[in-house]
């Protein structure tokens, strides 16, 4: 008995196929195979993106066409066009972004993830605390060598906020085995709202700090992030429009 369209694509493993198949304008055999085979290879791409940014975890999804660049001072060592092309993952170098709350380090940080995703690679993205928790309780649990294979496939590793909660020095050791996992391996991305000085406040200890600051800093572009908020300013300009006195709101 002759196998039904859907059942052949399901033994080629052409899911797309059944679904697009009529879409695909006919003029000739090549052609027609040729136009229908590129749309299931674009489907499958779409597919595979949609499940890349699914696995990375990101909070929010936010776009680099969307994203405001004046408030950021680049180094040197990179460049605006370097980033958005993502060079710096190619090299396995590390992206440090520092200043103040709502200045857009988070926002740069998950755009930059999310153009990774649609580029075909594994991302993963964690606050900062939630990823030391997560650490904490797979060690309890017994499945924190799993954890760590698993962290070690991604090609870029987001850890966002540190620096907003001191943490617990089993913690912050485990934080460092992370950080010094990926040196010269995986690309990192960090935000914090703390120089480089202040780390120690967190993580609780000097030597420590040390090797975490010399690991990340040794192969990283530094973005300083210089500005009022973000959202503050939404804020005071929805105050504004009440005809309240921005000041005030400023010092409540």
């Amino acid at each position: 008995m002759q196998q039904s369209l859907s059942e052949q694509c399901k033994a080629l493993k052409l899911a797309n196929v059944p679904r697009i198949y009529q879409d695909v304008p006919f003029n000739e055999p090549e052609q027609y195979l040729t136009a229908l085979f590129a749309e299931e290879i674009k489907a499958r791409r779409l597919k595979r993106i949609d499940r890349l940014i699914k696995t990375a975890g990101f909070v929010n999804t936010k776009s680099l066409e969307n994203f405001d660049w004046s408030p950021v001072t680049l180094p040197d060592t990179t460049s605006k066009t370097d980033l958005v092309e993502l060079k710096f993952i190619e090299r396995c170098e590390n992206i440090i972004a520092v200043g103040a709350v709502g200045t857009g380090k988070t926002f740069l940080a998950t755009a930059l993830g999310l153009r990774a995703c649609t580029k075909d690679k594994l991302v993963r993205f964690y606050r900062c605390l939630d990823l030391v928790n997560t650490l904490l309780e797979s060690h309890r649990q017994g499945r924190l060598k799993k954890m760590m294979a698993q962290l070690s496939k991604a090609e870029l590793l987001i850890i966002d906020e540190l620096g907003f909660v001191p943490l617990h020095r089993d913690g912050a050791e485990l934080l460092f085995n992370v950080v010094a996992q990926a040196y010269e391996k995986q690309s990192v991305i960090i935000t914090s709202n703390l120089q480089f000085g202040h780390w120690n406040s967190v993580l609780g200890d000097n030597r420590l700090t040390a090797a975490m600051i010399d690991r990340l800093v040794h192969h990283a572009h530094i973005l300083a992030f210089t500005g009022e908020s973000f959202r503050l300013k939404q804020a005071l300009s929805g105050v504004k429009n009440t005809g309240i006195d921005d000041q005030e709101v400023r010092e409540t």
